[in-house]
Formats: structure tokens, sequence, C-alpha cells
């Protein structure tokens, strides 16, 4: 492989995280003539969003009926369960509860419970207080929601195994250390330029996460939306006292903030975490409270929408960047959902940065967000429960680009 050689595919896929590593998959699998290069600026894969995910298989309980995230999570949900069985991938559908602990949650709560019911799930149901103790002995709630289908997985290890099938294909390969700095377009095809060789290719896909609005400026387009970066940090419990959560316990999440609140996680390896809260991050990458980029900061808080945002939620944010800096509120949020939880019960875990999309009026985009053009796909919003719906989403996108393939 020459500096700088170039190097042909029918499609090339920017990002190897779960969504992108699916659509590649999906692609493949589908049509068995193309090729496929996958794009991945780290040297592993699944190195951010999919890497620091907690593992949740999400059931599609609260998402808006007829929404991509609610059709594609809950087709997902299915693919995902398909593929990890075909896969023996360890995966455990433990259910979760949604506990509301204050008589004011209780018309969301039955939003929630509803929904979960228009999105075709089956087997939800209401718990009493000495209910919800049944399901999680240490658990503090007036009332409740059962969700069973609710599970856990590695979703590195999910994405590994996407991977092997992608590389097994024999038309596809997965090059990791590229990344995309600069596009070129010419007649009926795009070229991608990373620091070592030229990507020719029909199409594009744009699967770059934390950085999928900037791949998106670098091909030309003008873009409604930014990505403002939320981290979310998490502790877990000292294995002495693990026996506190069973298996997952959520709060009542604030309806307008596309966040779900502080909550308690059995991940696949019995680690139980808590968190995660949600707060700016300071840099796109920013895992750390140091963590500090001062174009990306100044390019983030310069945004129109982003200081709507601000604006708007200030007060919910301040709260967030409390739980993030006094580990004693953090810990009473939790003491909400478990009581017996103590501060010195805690020990820090890992941290997450989540892409969210927010647009010039200060919208924070919920639903998943897709924008086409001739020579590429944008994947522009993809946040929880994109790991969960990652087959679907992939599915959608593949069709689209082979629709746009063949129809040239």
């Amino acid at each position: 492989m020459g500096i700088f050689a170039l190097m042909n595919s029918d499609v090339v896929v920017i990002g190897g995280g779960i969504v992108g590593l699916s659509t590649a998959w999906q692609l493949l699998t589908i049509d068995p003539n193309i090729t496929v290069t996958v794009l991945e600026k780290e040297n592993s894969i699944a190195s951010h969003q999919t890497g620091n995910n907690s593992g949740v298989i999400h059931s599609g309980i609260y998402y808006k009926p007829g929404s991509l995230k609610a059709e594609n999570c809950i087709r997902g949900y299915h693919m995902l369960l398909e593929f990890c069985k075909a896969e023996e991938i360890p995966y455990d559908l433990c259910g979760k509860i949604i506990v509301a602990t204050s008589p004011e949650e209780f018309g969301a709560l039955e939003n929630i419970y509803q929904r979960g019911i228009q999105n075709g799930l089956s087997g939800l149901r209401y718990l009493s207080k000495e209910e919800i103790l049944a399901y999680e002995p240490h658990c503090s709630g007036l009332k409740g929601i059962f969700v069973p289908q609710t599970g856990i997985v590695n979703y590195k290890l999910v994405s590994e195994h996407i991977a092997k099938r992608i590389m097994d294909s024999g038309r596809g390969q997965i090059l990791t250390g590229e990344k995309v700095v600069s596009v070129t377009k010419t007649p009926g095809s795009i070229i991608l330029h990373t620091a070592k060789n030229r990507y020719q290719s029909k199409l594009a896909i744009n699967c770059a996460g934390l950085y999928c609005d900037k791949i998106a400026s670098m091909a030309g387009e003008q873009l409604p939306v930014k990505i403002i970066p939320f981290r979310g940090e998490y502790y877990s419990i000292k294995p002495e006292k693990a026996y506190l959560v069973k298996n997952l316990i959520y709060p009542v999440p604030d309806p307008n903030f596309p966040f779900l609140g502080v909550h308690f996680t059995r991940r696949i390896s019995g680690e139980i975490e808590a968190g995660p809260n949600a707060v700016f991050a300071f840099r796109r990458e920013g895992y750390t409270k140091t963590s500090f980029n001062w174009s990306e900061f100044w390019e983030s808080i310069s945004f129109r929408g982003f200081q709507k945002v601000a604006a708007k939620y200030w007060q919910t944010g301040l709260g967030e960047y409390k739980r993030s800096f006094f580990k004693p509120a953090f810990v009473k949020a939790l003491q909400k959902l478990v009581p017996a939880i103590k501060e010195e019960d805690l020990q820090p875990a890992g941290a997450g940065v989540r892409a969210q999309a927010c647009d010039a009026e200060g919208g924070l985009i919920d639903d998943f967000y897709i924008h086409e053009t001739e020579t590429f796909i944008h994947v522009l919003n993809a946040p929880s429960p994109a790991a969960t719906s990652s087959l679907s989403i992939g599915l959608t996108i593949a069709e689209k680009a082979l629709a746009n393939v063949n129809n040239r």
C-alpha cells in the first residue's frame, strides 16, 4: 500500500462503531457483489460511544410510536438477540423496573407504560410499593413498571463479532488508524482523504459519531444541526455491597430532557454501575473532568443552538455539574431509588461521551437523524438506543445506500 494510494470500493463507511459496522455488514449481506471498506480513525474498533456503552439491551418502551427510534429499537432488539444466539455471545434478559418515587411522577409513568403498549411490548406490569420490593428488595418507590424485555450484553464484543463477519465475507475490509481529513467530490463518486491514502467509492456513509457533523461539513453540507458532547460519568458499587441491586433500576425520566437520569445497571460482567449524570463536555472526546479542547469548546458555546439549550436547561445543568463534582449530591440522587446506598459504597468507574445533535433553535434532537445526498449518507444523530438498534439502523441505511448506488 503506497503513500497516497487510491483505493477503490463500492461503498466506504466512516466510523468503526457498532452502527458503522452493522451498516457495512448489512450491505455485504444484502448484495453478494458489493465491496465495502470501513475507515476507523482509532487503532481499534468500538473505541468511543460503543466501547463506553453501559451494555443495556433496550426494550423500546420510552420512544414515540412511529419514530425511527421506536421502529428501529423494536426491530433491532430482535435482530440483536438472534445475532447473539448465532454467535454464542452471552446476554441476559433480566428485565428492569422503572420507579416513581413521588405522586407527581405517576402521570409520566403512565405515559411510559402506554408508549410501551403502543410499541408492542408484552408482559409489562404495574408494580405497587410492595411488589417493587419483590423485584428489588432494597429499592424504594411508590409505584413502578416491570419491563421484562430489557437485558444486558457487551456491545464491544458484539462489534467484534460483526467485524469478523465483515472480514470473513471476502468483500469487506476494516482499516484502523485511518482518519478522514478531507473529502473530494467527483462526477458520480466521492474520494475520502486520510493522512496516508485516498479512498474512492460510489457512495460514502458517515457514521462518525462525535465527529459526524465535521465529516458532513467536509462534504460540503450546510447542516441544520451541530454535535454537542455530553459526558456521562459512572460509579460502580463495591463488590461487598453489590447485593443492594439485583438487576436494573431506573427513575422516571424528565420528558423534556433526552437523558434517562441516574440509575443502577447490572453489567454482563456482574459489576453494578450507578449513573450516569449528563454534563456538557469541554471537548468531543472529553472522558474526564479535566479534558479540554479550546477550539471544540468555543465551537460549542458560540453555537446559537447551544446557547438556547443552556438558557433553557441551566437549572438542570447545574444539578448535573453538582453531581459531577460533588459526590454526596450524586449519592443523594441514587438514594431516591436505593436509600441504603452510601458514599463509601461507590468507587469511580468509567465515563462515556454522547454525541447529541442540537439544532439552531436549541432543540436537542431526540430521534435518529439520517441525511442523504447524491454521494453521501450522513448519520447525524444516533444516541441511545443506537447500540440495541444497530443492526436495524444498519439495515435501514444499507437499503438506502443500495437504492442510491443501483439507481445511478
